[in-house]
Parts: structure tokens; C-alpha cells; sequence
């Protein structure tokens, strides 16, 4: 890969850091006019898809089939990128998710022609993605239909929580402690509540200063909008991959957030399980839920093979269509 830094046009004074895997031959390839855009999550930057890109490329090279244009980038505040010139030093919070959408789409149009020598409009994405990254995907979708040929959830967050609620309030008046699972506590749902309270709620400020305070109002449902179609009027691939739960729960139960692995089975995963589903009606082409088993949250840290050939996968599906 080869990294460099970016300048875009609408923010100067700033460098966006990008790694870029350049098509060869790159108009002779039936692959050429396809360009894949890695979309990390606000904890893992560009750098952790490394091994599934190495991974993808030996999978091409073994099968002799052409690789695309592949395109990884930390955002603004991210990994080695800068911060972003229009945040204000002086608040905790800075641009938000449509924000990130006008920079991504500012930078795919001049790494189509700087890097790529040819109209954004004539390429066809593939949105790799994985936590936040997939609402952003999705609302990168809404605000340019057309654009995107097919996408890879991996593990979407639930971006219409605010993740503390999905866990029983021990202090509701209307709450009935005898109705609790024998293996779960009030003291546990206290405990999970201040803990998710702290790490992942929308208030809660990032290093990367993405404000996700109003990521609810703007991705309200799961399985709503729809993604609008692509070129030639057909709709797009979509292929959503969600954690293992037992795999996830022991992360959440060992890890640092110290929360039990019968919480996080009993409330977590079947909301995360219902909010994976709802996304899988955004095509008309629906297909299940594929689950990646012995990951957690971060899949392509835990298994780059598995990203690597579900890409693989993806793109020979959206070959095949034409």
C-alpha cells in the first residue's frame, strides 16, 4: 500500500492520512471502475485493516483475478490524520457524522482524479465498514444515491440508542426486581448502566471530537431509509455481519468495562441481534445475517481473514451482476 497525506480542497491547512492499493493495470481490469472504501469505527483507525487488505490481496493474487482500487483513510482527528480545522478548541465536541460525509465525499472526488484519473461518477464503491462507520455508509447512501454498488457491515453500531437504555432501570419506579433472571443482580444493572453511561453514550466526547449527539434523529430505524439504487436503476449488495455473542461477552465480561457476561447475553445481544436484522431490509435483495464467529466488536481485528474473503465474496457477487 501506499500512504500519503491529503490536502482537501474545502479544508486546507489540514492533512488527511490515506493508504492506497492502485488497480494494475488499471483501466484494463474488469475490476477497474470499482474503487473499495475502508470506513473505520471511532476506536480502531485505518491502520487495523491492514492484515484484512493483505489478507484480500493474496486471496486475488492465489485466484489470478484483478484486484480493485482500495482506498483506507483516518478521518479528521483520527489515527495520523489532523484534526479538523473547523472544530472549536474550546468545547469537547466538534464536527458531526454530516460532516464526515461532505470530507469523505470532497475526498473520493479527488482521489478519483488525482489518484485514479477519472469522474467520481464513473466509479462504483464498495463501502467496507465497520461500528460507526456503517451509519456513516448509510448516510453517505442517502446523501449521494447512486454512488455505492454494494457494502460489508461489519458489526454495525446501533446508531438510534442511546445504549444505556437497552438495560432495565433498577431505580424505574415501575421496576420489578423479582422478575430478573437468577443470574443477574441489581446491583449488575446498576453497574452495566454507569459503565455503558460512561463509555457509549452519544454525550460521551471522543478523541476524534465526531459529535454523535444527533445520530439518533438521523438514522432513526434500522431497516429505514432504504438504500437507493445504483447505476443501471439496480439496487445495491448488501452483506451485514454481526459479533458472536458468546465471543462478545466474554470481551465485554474480561475486558475493561467489567460487565457480565449474563447481562450482556440477556439485554445486548438480542437488541444488537433485532438491530442487525432491521439493517438487512435496507435492499431489496435481502440476505441473513451472517455471524463471525469468535469475534467481537472489532471483526477485522479479531479475524482479516474473514473481512478478506467476505470482500471477496462481495465483489465477484457485484462482477457477476455486471
Amino acid at each position: 500500500m501506499e500512504d500519503k497525506n491529503v490536502v482537501l480542497n474545502t479544508k486546507p491547512g489540514a492533512c488527511l492520512h490515506i493508504s492506497m492499493v492502485h488497480p494494475q493495470p488499471q483501466r484494463e481490469s474488469p475490476v477497474s471502475d470499482k474503487l473499495v472504501v475502508f470506513l473505520n469505527g471511532l476506536a480502531l483507525p485505518s491502520a487495523a485493516w491492514s492484515e484484512s487488505v493483505d489478507h484480500f490481496l493474496r486471496l486475488r493474487k492465489d485466484s489470478n483475478r484483478p484486484t480493485p482500487a482500495l482506498l483506507l483513510y483516518d478521518r479528521y482527528g483520527q489515527g495520523k490524520s489532523d484534526s479538523d480545522p473547523s472544530d472549536s478548541r474550546d468545547s469537547p465536541y466538534g464536527h458531526d457524522a454530516r460532516t464526515v460525509i461532505a470530507d469523505l465525499h470532497q475526498l473520493l472526488t479527488q482521489i478519483s482524479s488525482d489518484e485514479l484519473h477519472c469522474r467520481l461518477e464513473d466509479l462504483r464503491l464498495v463501502l467496507v465498514c465497520n461500528s460507526i462507520g456503517c451509519a456513516l455508509a448509510r448516510l453517505y447512501a442517502a446523501e449521494h444515491p447512486g454512488y455505492v454498488g454494494a457494502f460489508l457491515f461489519l458489526d454495525s453500531m446501533m446508531a438510534n440508542t442511546d445504549f444505556v437504555s437497552v438495560f432495565p432501570d433498577p431505580d424505574d419506579p415501575g421496576f420489578d426486581d423479582g422478575r430478573l433472571p437468577e443470574d443477574i443482580t441489581v446491583d449488575d444493572l446498576r453497574h452495566t448502566r454507569t459503565r455503558f453511561l460512561e463509555f457509549f453514550h452519544p454525550t460521551v466526547p471522543n478523541s476524534e471530537h465526531l459529535d454523535r449527539r444527533n445520530l439518533r434523529e438521523l438514522l432513526p430505524h434500522a431497516d429505514q431509509p432504504a438504500f437507493p439504487s445504483g447505476r443501471g436503476d439496480r439496487p445495491p449488495l448488501l452483506t451485514v455481519v454481526g459479533h458472536d455473542w458468546e465471543e462478545f461477552a466474554c470481551q465485554c465480561e474480561h475486558g475493561s468495562l467489567s460487565v457480565s457476561k449474563a447481562v450482556i447475553n440477556t439485554y445486548l445481544n438480542p437488541t444488537w441481534g433485532e438491530y442487525n436484522e432491521g439493517l438487512t431490509h435496507l435492499v431489496q435483495e435481502k440476505k441473513g445475517v451472517k455471524i463471525a464467529k469468535g469475534c467481537g466488536h472489532f471483526i477485522q481485528k479479531d479475524d482479516p481473514a474473514f473481512v478478506a474473503a467476505e470482500l471477496n465474496s462481495l465483489l465477484d457477487e457485484l462482477q457477476e451482476r455486471g
